[in-house]
This record gives C-alpha cells, structure tokens and sequence, in this order.
C-alpha cells in the first residue's frame, strides 16, 4: 500500500497538472467491500485519470499483457497491483486474479469495451465485466472521462494538455441484490463477501446491457461538464 500511494500520488499530482479537470459523484464509489471499477476508454491516458477517483482506497487494475514488454514500467505498475491479461482468448489465469481480488474486497478496475474505441457511443460491451459482477455478486460502477480523446486520440504518440472531467455513476447491482434498493455505495454496511453464482447467458446480456446504459449516461454527463 506504501508504494501504491506514492506512485499514486506522484500520477496523479503530475496528470492533474497536465489534465486539469473535476471528479464528480465520488459518493457512488462503495467505501468499502468487492466492486468493479467499469470506465469508457477513449485514450491510453484513461487509467491514470481513474486513478483520481479515490486517495482511499487501493485500485487493482486489469491491462493487456504487452504493458509488461517494459519491463521498468511492468514492475512499477505490478508493485501498484497490476496484473496482465492475454486478449487473445480466454485467460483463466487472468479471471481467477480477478475473482481473487474481489474475494479480497478491492475495487477492480476493468475497461469493459475491452479497448480504446472512438467517439461519444458507448458499443457493445465484453462479457468479462457482467460475468464477473453476476458470478461474485459484486457491483459495476460506471465512470465517464469526458476529454480524454482529445488529449491523446488513437494513433497519438504524445498526450496533449485538455481538460479531462470525470464522473462517477450510481452503482448497478446484480438482480437481486438488496442494497440495490436499501442505500447502495453510500451504506457503509452495504459490501460483505463476495458470493459465488452460476451465471446464465440470458443474465450476461442483460447485465451488459444495463452496464453499457449506465457508462454510457456517465460518459455524456462528463463529456458535458466540459462546456459548463
């Protein structure tokens, strides 16, 4: 926790010169207990910009293997609790990292669209973020980062300095879960462990569906904060 604070704080400090902008909805982020972390992904900038969202608690990122080819910037970000995913198939190492963290009760940072994607609609989600929410009985919490394509694009080898807004969603629970209805992230009793469930194809889409809604009105609520 020592290192990831001081690297944290040493990126984010350094992004928020660079990409001055606000944080908006920080009372949806569970304060305690197993959640996923789902923000839009416009630009390789977006994980230092999530990183802002909580001085608190610690976020476990999940990111393409090919990071670790530098090996210094593989080891910076693994000390911070990083760990790779193979995007070529499935990679059931990379799940059971995944379910470890939630067992753990940490927030997991993962990009549902699976990679960067252009413009302001939210397409088609991976599976990998409903599966795990359905299977652990944890929460997505959407985030939108309004601006960040603009400071570094697609086939940008540079960021640019912008503004870059962010904001934090309400949580979507799993059907059934009872905090969806009783006080949801603000609940400090509301996280408990992580449960296990077996998980239908119907119940992926939809959850899919309502993740995608949600980052989706988190995204333009961000994307329209620019202009006030």
């Amino acid at each position: 926790m020592f290192v990831y604070r001081v690297i944290r704080g040493i990126v984010v400090a350094a992004s928020r010169v660079y990409f001055p902008g606000s944080v908006q909805g920080r009372e949806n982020l569970p304060r305690t207990g197993a959640c996923i972390v789902a923000p839009v992904h416009r630009s390789y900038v977006d994980w230092v910009i999530v990183a802002r969202i909580t001085s608190r608690r610690r976020l476990r990122y999940i990111a393409k293997e090919e990071i670790w080819k530098s090996r210094l910037f593989g080891a910076i970000i693994g000390a911070c609790g990083a760990f790779p995913v193979n995007r070529s198939g499935a990679d059931r190492e990379a799940l059971q990292r995944c379910q470890a963290v939630l067992v753990g009760g940490e927030p997991l940072v993962m990009f549902p669209e699976g990679t960067r994607r252009s413009g302001l609609v939210v397409d088609d989600l991976k599976d990998g973020v409903a599966y795990l929410s359905l299977r652990a009985g944890v929460p997505i919490v959407p985030i939108g980062i309004g601006g960040s394509e603009r400071a570094m694009p697609r086939g940008s080898s540079f960021p640019r300095p912008r503004r870059v807004n962010v904001f934090i969603g309400a949580p979507v629970f799993p059907p059934g879960d009872e905090r969806a209805a009783s006080g949801g992230a603000d609940d400090p009793d509301a996280a408990g462990e992580p449960r296990r469930n077996r998980v239908s194809r119907a119940a992926i889409t939809e959850m899919s569906k309502r993740v995608k809604d949600a980052i989706q009105k988190a995204f333009d609520t961000a994307e329209a904060s620019l202009g006030q």
